[in-house]
């Protein structure tokens, strides 16, 4: 492992950045507030600041800026109205279920205001608590709490200003660092005795955070002004960025092969490790890329890539000239294609790499012609009808909104009996919050996330106050944990709650010295209930089971799938629509990680909550090999060659025929008697070209260099058809794994 660039991609990251802004923002008002000696009277100023920035989620500035408005008003809204109503109680009771149905119920409009729904019932819980918040002037605290929502926003309107293209640029490096581990994944097949079953379950989790990573990328950058209109050479060159990760991804799952049988012909070689070594390397140069992009300066190639594939090739053509023969070449002409496939890799990763020069001339003519609204994630657009039409039980939103006030119910309920003597009631509150979700799978998880890393924080911040007493050595530590705990809040929780629990136990140590033994059976205490609590009230109270989700994503990836299928089809036979085109394999590439994602939430589900797990196992494995073989196939059609040899157009029949009856069934849960009849086989004309050569190969007067573009061409269409052939038996498995799963 390289340390150096692990470190690299660490700390220029967008996660650390928005942290270290964060802690910053938070961190020098309470200094200033600490050293007039009025800290604890004004402590709602930088705890207003800490949870409007937990809000703010990456996206184009108009609509970060626009959220981060409302979540002001609606602080000081719910925080002015618990403040009024927190001592009597059914009028309490009465804005939770209001404030829970309603805050939640936002999530319809998207994730951005599902998460600024959770804050404002978390700020709903401090402020209903009669502990933490002093109650002899609302006014006075509500204004600090105002003036702290304010600070952060004008921080964010200077750093964005400042460095308008920062968060853009780091996401993007971000998704070229993920797909160097894709790329580092398929390396591993080309070693001796690789795992298969491990490898593709690897892949196929990639694929989520991958999807997850573009869906938020495109949002910011192609609605972010500046740069889809390419106003500068910097916003142009991040856009062209942006869509060369697209295509390298496309490369990358282009990239699949029938990796056992690779290893059955060429394993005892040696020369498949040389493939490994050589991919890995060429990860290494996306990792480079991606950093670079993250610390927004200038990347230089690592290694001389021209020349290592070069020797790569070189011996791939000395194994041909010792080894080939006429019962072998399929298997040769194979290991061809996947030398021509890492050299298109090696040639888009040159290519990304003239980007950085960001040459004034050649920025001009980076200008892409995409309608970028096509490409951008759907939202729901904001009012009443919306909003209205999920006031229902068949709503998921509904319910989980449902399940969320309940939850609140019974945590605000249990802290006024005060048992145990608790003496930080709102914590369990806060706990709910931030464990529940929409699902039991990933409420379950954050769970017992939340327990471990709440555990782990206790014990360490325990002893750590036991033995440390040294003012400037915790402060560094508060400082520290607390751009660790926002760094890692989107990305592992449970190292996230880690360092929360210990800045937490800091910051109650400067304000209140001595209570350590208080606050340690407190956090433990209050964490537990909200667990508690939160388990009964996902598993009985209207709960959502990953299940039943089931058919809608099986259609939706069929029919993603089919349509991408048909656009590469017609890329083939004609010229190529490459704004459809790009549709389409993004439409699919979607499915096929909500279809993965789902499958994933599903293991963790009740076991009499897993309805046939095996059959939609082998449905996502089936789909994720039949878009990578959609996506070879379209490679095929870069090079403006046509395929005569090959019947286009009855394949085209004959695999869609496979994708309409999969569709039926799972649409009407019954077979298509109808379509039940053989559909006609392709009438191809490769076998006799193909024995034309066999028999060429039989005569020790033929050179091997003879119509090297005949052969080429052979090479091509025999792995079109090869590919047709493994599309058309995948759709086939599919059908039956249909067949068995719904009817």
């Amino acid at each position: 492992m390289n340390y150096r660039r692990e470190f690299r991609k660490f700390v220029t990251g967008q996660y650390i950045y928005s942290g270290v802004r964060l802690t910053l923002s938070c961190v020098i008002p309470a200094v200033i507030l600490a050293y007039f000696g009025i800290l604890k009277e004004y402590f709602l100023f930088p705890l207003a600041t800490s949870f409007v920035g937990l809000t703010d989620m990456p996206g184009p500035f108009v609509r970060r800026r626009n959220a981060m408005i409302f979540t002001i008003i609606s602080f000081i809204f719910v925080a002015l109205l618990s403040s009024l109503v927190r001592y009597v109680i059914p009028l309490t009771l009465l804005v939770i279920m209001v404030c829970g149905m309603f805050f939640t119920l936002i999530g319809v409009y998207g994730q951005r205001l599902a998460t600024i729904g959770s804050f404002v019932l978390v700020i709903m819980g401090i402020f209903i608590d009669r502990d933490i918040v002093p109650s002899d002037n609302i006014e006075k605290n509500i204004t600090v709490f105002s003036l702290g929502s304010v600070w952060f926003l004008v921080v964010f309107l200077l750093v964005t200003k400042i460095q308008p293209y920062k968060l853009a640029s780091q996401m993007i490096g971000e998704i070229y660092i993920e797909l160097a581990e894709v790329l580092k994944i398929k390396s591993k097949f080309y070693l001796p005795n690789p795992d298969f079953k491990n490898l593709h379950t690897q892949l196929i989790n990639k694929q989520i955070i991958i999807k997850n990573h573009q869906e938020a990328t495109r949002e910011t950058v192609f609605k972010t002004r500046k740069i889809v209109q390419e106003s500068t050479t910097y916003g142009r060159m991040l856009m062209m960025m942006l869509l060369n990760s697209f295509e390298l991804h496309e490369r990358l799952i282009s990239s699949d092969n029938d990796y056992q049988k690779i290893q059955e012909n060429f394993g005892k070689t040696g020369f498949l490790p040389k493939i490994s070594d050589y991919l890995s390397k060429l990860s290494e140069e996306i990792v480079n890329i991606g950093v670079a992009l993250q610390g927004g300066t200038k990347a230089k190639q690592i290694y001389n890539l021209d020349k290592i594939k070069k020797e790569l090739y070189q011996e791939y053509f000395s194994m041909r000239e010792k080894e080939l023969k006429a019962d072998n070449l399929e298997n040769f002409m194979v290991l061809r294609q996947i030398l021509i496939r890492v050299n298109n890799l090696n040639d888009e990763i040159n290519k990304i790499y003239q980007f950085f020069s960001q040459d004034i001339k050649r920025a001009k003519s980076l200008s892409t012609g995409l309608d970028y609204d096509k490409f951008v994630p759907k939202e729901e657009k904001l009012g009443y009808k919306v909003f209205k039409s999920n006031l229902s039980f068949d709503s998921l939103h509904f319910r989980h909104a449902l399940r969320t006030t309940v939850a609140l119910l019974l945590g605000y309920g249990f802290s006024l009996l005060k048992l145990w003597g608790i003496g930080h009631s709102y914590w369990i509150i806060i706990a709910i919050l931030s464990i529940i979700r929409p699902s039991y799978s990933i409420t379950k998880s954050r769970n017992l996330l939340r327990l471990y890393g709440t555990i782990i924080g206790c014990a360490f911040s325990y002893l750590l106050l036991q033995f440390v007493d040294n003012q400037e050595i915790l402060f560094f530590i508060l400082l520290s944990s607390m751009i660790l705990c926002f760094t890692f809040l989107r990305g592992n929780y449970m190292i996230a709650i880690f360092f929360m629990t210990i800045y937490v136990f800091l910051i109650f140590n400067f304000l209140k010295p001595g209570n350590i033994n208080i606050i340690f059976k407190d956090r433990l205490l209050d964490t537990a209930i909200a667990g508690i609590i939160t388990y009964f009230v996902t598993y009985f109270v209207c709960p959502i089971w990953e299940h039943t989700k089931n058919v809608d994503l099986l259609k939706i990836s069929a029919k993603s799938n089919q349509n991408y299928f048909n656009v590469v089809i017609e890329a083939l036979r004609e010229n190529t629509n490459e704004e459809q085109y790009k549709l389409s394999r993004k439409d699919a590439m979607i499915a096929l990680a909500n279809l993965s994602d789902n499958f994933q939430r599903m293991l963790s589900d009740p076991k009499n909550k897993q309805d046939k797990m095996e059959s939609i196992h082998q449905f996502v494995i089936t789909t994720h090999l039949t878009t990578a073989y959609i996506a070879s196939l379209f490679q095929f059609t870069k090079n403006n060659q046509k395929f005569p040899e090959l019947d286009m157009e009855v394949w085209a029949n004959k695999i869609n025929t496979e994708f309409n009856k999969t569709i039926y069934i799972i649409e009407h849960k019954t077979k298509n008697e109808e379509q039940e009849e053989r559909p006609l086989e392709p009438k191809d004309q490769l076998s006799e070209l193909l024995n034309e050569r066999k028999s060429k190969l039989q005569n020790i007067d033929y050179e091997l260099n003879n119509d090297t573009e005949v052969i080429s061409h052979l090479a091509e269409a025999q792995n079109i058809q090869e590919l047709l052939s493994l599309i058309y038996r995948t759709m086939m498995e599919q059908r039956k794994i249909v067949e068995k799963t719904i009817v």
